[in-house]
């Protein structure tokens, strides 16, 4: 049986308090004077500041209390909240995550750089009360002492979970002068009692400088679970007033009741009933823990091996059982198929994440560029909900940040050529995702200035891509920005100019099996969307023959078949078109593109498939069913061959090769292009 490690856990979780932090900040830098998201991020702060402590982070701790310290002053209101504060925090957030992956790493001297950043951000705003330091003053001096009661009660599972009331009691201790009543009403006989619950609830009298907000802090993470009290007992004591003598209450004996305050120290107030304590059910507690579990992503890739090894072997006990008079076995075969589908389905499910885990990592992107650009951008976001498998999440992330970053350096304008052009000062850029079929299509959208048509076939022809004056369409001629070393830049600048990040994302989106589209409007800006299979593990596939070959075609992409007979096949030569209600649907004959070397059969088959907006059929001699595909990549040998997608395994052990829909498509319309020609 294995064992976390803590400090992976940390990691873990400190991950996640930084990604809150990161989104309170941004959102802060829209709404600088919402309280609530300056309360959302200073938790956070402390949060992480006393989680670092815990699990021996000291630097973390350490430069996390700076931060921290900063909110603290924007809610007290001695200073307000700034841009340049959000920025600074921001920059500060990235040095805690080096802190965090790597605590024993020489991190030089920035830490004490973007303190003195932080510094600056704060100091500029806190010199503003300076000139009312002397009425202040006057008026602590006359600054007099409240007097509050606060009684509380904790889950009966809070000592389980890590909360320690004795912290919480030491943390009012030190607002002012304390005495602690413990309420033992609620502890059952010995015979009930379960030593892992707390049955004591408290009754505590403060005077104290602080106000409300102070008490509050104290109670601030526990705050959704427990009961809590808080009233002002009428009366005030004088802050210049000699102290009452009053006798310590040491931390341990919180939990006994004790003697009652002198009358000189505390206002007389009525005495008041215990305050009940709600107890949940046997299991509730356990039952919300267990609502969610953190799995990590290597069990998930594992067992999703497994699950295709499944549906293999599912697949060949299908084809015995098939040859097979035995009724039982049939029975079996179709039973244990049924499972196998739904534990597939089930296992992809648990795979599927939603883009807006993407998205998210964009928001900090576009604040950072639009301060070192000095554009005034919006990023807006559509269809965060569409689910994609995580591992296509996980190598988008690259791309998409090309992408980008492409669109604000190239694409948006400065905000005095945007209001010149009649256009709104801030640029927009657009990140939406939706589900087609099989495929998933990303898109990312600029209102900008557009490709420049002129520019790129300038570059390309001067980087030797194409021969001058060679006729291009016009989606040709986009394409050729994802060229390796391609760039239009002037010169080299940290946003663009080398000319590596869209050669970048056309690689990575090929190995993912996608396409990329580009649409781009002079003067109206340019989108740009990524195809991408919805899973890379497991498919439902139609299963062809091809000659004496069988091939796998995607069940999402498949929209119909028909039969070609071989009359209509012979009177279609030269131009390969089938009508289909009322509209020609080109064809294309795999067994010419595979060059089989095979007679067709008599009654051949068309399977029309749609890629994006084009319809498309394939000629094949046989359609043998559907097929549960488990993708199989391909070697390294066969990298350059583009027609396959990769291969899976058959029920007889025998290897299918799954074509590559929109490939196979452009490498058939070439074809035939070509015989026109030649014809």
């Amino acid at each position: 049986m294995s064992t976390l490690d803590p400090v992976a856990v940390f990691r873990t979780e400190a991950a996640e308090c930084l990604e809150a932090i990161e989104t309170g900040l941004l959102d802060l830098t829209h709404q600088l004077d919402n309280r609530d998201l300056v309360d959302a991020v200073f938790r956070g702060l402390h949060t992480l500041k006393g989680s670092g402590a815990m699990f021996g982070f000291e630097a973390l701790a350490a430069f996390t209390h700076h931060c921290e310290t900063a909110f603290d002053r924007v809610r007290k209101g001695e200073v307000a909240a700034t841009s340049e504060l959000v920025a600074a925090v921001l920059a500060a957030q990235d040095h805690m995550r080096a802190l965090v992956d790597q605590p024993d790493a020489d991190h030089g001297d920035t830490g004490h750089k973007l303190l003195a950043q932080l510094q600056a951000a704060v100091g500029a705003k806190a010199a503003a009360p300076a000139t009312v330091a002397a009425p202040v003053q006057e008026a602590s001096a006359k600054k007099t002492r409240n007097s509050w009661r606060i009684r509380f009660s904790l889950p009966a599972n809070s000592m389980a979970n890590g909360t320690n009331p004795l912290g919480l009691l030491d943390e009012l201790r030190d607002l002012g002068e304390c005495t602690v009543r413990a309420d033992t009403s609620a502890i059952p006989p010995l015979d009930e009692l379960t030593p892992t619950e707390l049955y004591i609830s408290w009754d505590v009298t403060l005077i104290s400088e602080q106000d409300r907000s102070a008490i509050d802090d104290v109670f601030i993470f526990v705050l959704d679970d427990m009961e809590l009290s808080v009233e002002e007992i009428d009366g005030t004591v004088a802050a210049t007033a000699a102290p009452a003598e009053t006798t310590p209450v040491p931390a341990a004996a919180a939990s006994a009741p004790l003697p009652p305050v002198p009358a000189a120290a505390v206002p007389e107030f009525r005495p008041v009933e215990a305050v009940p304590v709600k107890r949940e059910a046997p299991g509730a507690s356990q039952a919300k823990a267990a609502e969610n579990v953190r799995v990590p992503a290597e069990r998930l890739d594992e067992l999703m091996d497994r699950v295709g090894e499944l549906v293999i072997a599912q697949s060949r006990l299908s084809q015995l059982a098939s040859a097979s008079t035995d009724i039982a076995l049939r029975s079996v075969s179709e039973e244990i198929e049924r499972l196998s589908g739904e534990l597939r389905d089930t296992m992809m499910v648990l795979r599927m994440v939603p883009v807006a885990t993407l998205f998210s990592r964009f928001r900090r992107l576009v604040h950072d560029l639009a301060r070192e650009t000095g554009k005034v951008i919006e990023l807006v976001t559509e269809g965060e909900s569409t689910e994609v498998d995580k591992t296509v999440i996980e190598r988008l992330a690259d791309p998409l940040v090309h992408l980008v970053r492409n669109s604000i350096d190239h694409g948006l304008e400065v905000p005095a050529d945007r209001l010149a052009a009649g256009k709104a000062k801030a640029g927009t850029v657009t990140l939406s995702a939706r589900q087609a079929g099989g495929e998933v299509i990303i898109s990312i959208k600029d209102d900008g200035r557009g490709i420049n048509r002129e520019r790129v076939r300038a570059k390309a022809e001067s980087s030797g891509l194409i021969p001058p004056g060679q006729p291009l369409s016009d989606p040709e001629l986009l394409q050729l920005i994802f060229a390796p070393g391609f760039s239009t830049a002037a010169a080299i600048t940290n946003l663009s100019g080398r000319g590596v990040g869209m050669d970048v994302v056309k690689k990575t989106v090929e190995e993912l099996r996608g396409a990329i589209d580009i649409v781009s409007v002079p003067g109206q800006g340019s989108e740009v969307s990524l195809r991408i299979p919805l899973t890379l593990a497991i498919i439902d596939g139609l299963l062809v023959r091809v000659g004496t070959g069988r091939y796998v075609i995607p069940l999402s992409a498949v929209e119909e078949c028909l039969e070609l007979s071989l009359e209509e096949d012979l009177r279609s030569r030269g131009r390969s078109f089938i009508s289909l209600r009322d509209s020609l649907v080109p064809f294309l004959r795999l067994r010419d593109l595979f060059r089989t070397g095979t007679k067709p059969d008599v009654h051949q088959k068309v399977v029309v498939i749609s890629t994006g907006t084009e319809r498309v059929g394939l000629v094949v001699d046989q359609i043998i069913g559907d097929h549960q595909t488990v993708i199989k990549s391909m070697s390294k040998l066969h990298n350059d061959v583009a027609t396959f997608s990769g291969a899976t395994i058959l029920g007889d052990g025998s290897v299918a090769l799954i074509l590559d829909v929109g490939h196979l498509v452009a490498a058939g319309q070439q074809q035939e292009a070509q015989l026109r020609v030649a014809g």
